[in-house]
């Protein structure tokens, strides 16, 4: 198996309490088959998502996103000195590895993942799969040094002018520690909860999907139950928009620029 860097996305799970459900709308979403034997998605045999029994009912039905680890522990703790808090210290999962659930100090909530074998991504950025990642927050300067300091991503501010947004656009793209900073290696990113959120709106991590037409996404999600809560739009990097499942759980997609566009 090979070694990913520490604080890449390595795999997302959707805690659902209807499983059969949620295989059902993903399933004609995105083309994905189900292991029967794990509670894993599959896209053409590779693993690309976990769709798991949601066994709280105090719990969200949410998309959770996991960061890579070889010691998840270790990283326990450097979250804790960062200003960060466990949500749910590290515990072993047989084979899957051993997970544990943090909070960035906006609040947002993030999984680690220290990698069992087999595990984790077989693929990711192609139509229905994970392909980019933002952590929305009301504390951006407290989050970057959070993150920078726990997982050392290199980050640099989105330009404004650039993306097609106002002067104010706060933004910062993330990329692996060891790399250099640009699109070639980011793989997502940190964006700021404005005024044009809710006010009661939380600092959240936002789990993206490839896929190959927004709008067609847009219109099976609303005839398999789902809602649109952000219209498609067009950026630089694609058409984007932002869904709920039939379940609520939240999430976007993204349909890349079609090449010469």
């Amino acid at each position: 198996m090979a070694v990913r860097i520490e604080g890449t996305p390595c795999w997302v799970d959707a805690q659902l309490p209807d499983l059969e459900a949620g295989k059902r709308f993903y399933g004609e979403l995105f083309g994905w088959t189900f292991d029967p034997d794990r509670d894993e998605a599959l896209l053409d045999g590779r693993r690309v998502a976990g769709l798991v029994p949601k066994r709280d009912g105090r719990m969200p039905t949410t998309w959770t996103l996991y960061l890579a680890t070889e010691d998840a522990g270790t990283l326990a703790a450097r979250i804790k000195a960062a200003g960060g808090q466990m949500v749910m210290e590290p515990y072993p999962v047989g084979p899957f590895g051993v997970y544990a659930l943090a909070a960035d100090p906006g609040g947002a909530v993030f999984g680690i993942r220290q990698e069992g074998d087999p595990d984790g991504f077989e693929v990711t950025n192609e139509p229905g799969s994970f392909c980019w990642m933002e952590v929305y927050t009301r504390l951006p300067d407290a989050v970057d040094t959070f993150y920078a300091t726990v997982f050392g991503y290199l980050g640099r501010q989105a330009d404004a002018e650039e993306e097609g947004r106002d002067a104010g656009f706060d933004y910062r793209v993330w990329s692996p520690p060891g790399s250099r900073p640009g699109d070639d290696s980011a793989f997502g990113g940190r964006a700021v909860i404005s005024d044009d959120f809710p006010a009661e709106m939380p600092g959240h991590v936002l789990v993206y999907f490839a896929v190959a037409d927004c709008d067609e996404a847009c219109e099976t999600t609303v005839r398999l139950g789902g809602r649109v809560a952000t219209p498609a739009f067009d950026t630089p990097h694609g058409r984007i928009a932002v869904l709920h499942d039939n379940q609520g759980a939240r999430f976007a997609v993204l349909a890349e620029p079609a090449a010469g566009s």
